[in-house]
């Protein structure tokens, strides 16, 4: 390879580190914390799903992925997948912030 040919892919190059970091890298982390999260739900613990109804968590069934969720209308069985992480993180912190 002389200098000629490196110099002419390394915009290609940066293309690829550039959408690597700023676009694959980040969605792996939220994939990843996604996960985490949906895995260390417990029963009594207060979310929120991602088309935004409020509720507790009343049975989690690990076989089928499924979460039941306790609401004011009643029960509802969501997929775990449908729990918002970020609502829910909000909703925890404004309940720490009113107790203190």
């Amino acid at each position: 390879m002389d200098m000629n040919t490196i110099i002419n892919f390394a915009p290609y190059l940066l293309i690829i580190g550039v959408f690597y970091f700023l676009i694959m890298r980040p969605q792996a982390q939220k994939r990843k914390e996604e996960k985490t999260f949906a895995e260390s739900l417990k029963v009594g613990t207060k979310v929120i799903t991602t088309s935004g109804i409020h509720g507790k968590v009343n049975q989690i069934n690990p076989e089928k992925g499924t979460v039941l969720i306790e609401t004011g209308a009643g029960k509802i069985t969501f997929e775990r997948s449908a729990i918002s992480v970020e609502l829910t993180k909000k909703l925890s912190e404004t309940v720490i912030t009113k107790e203190n």
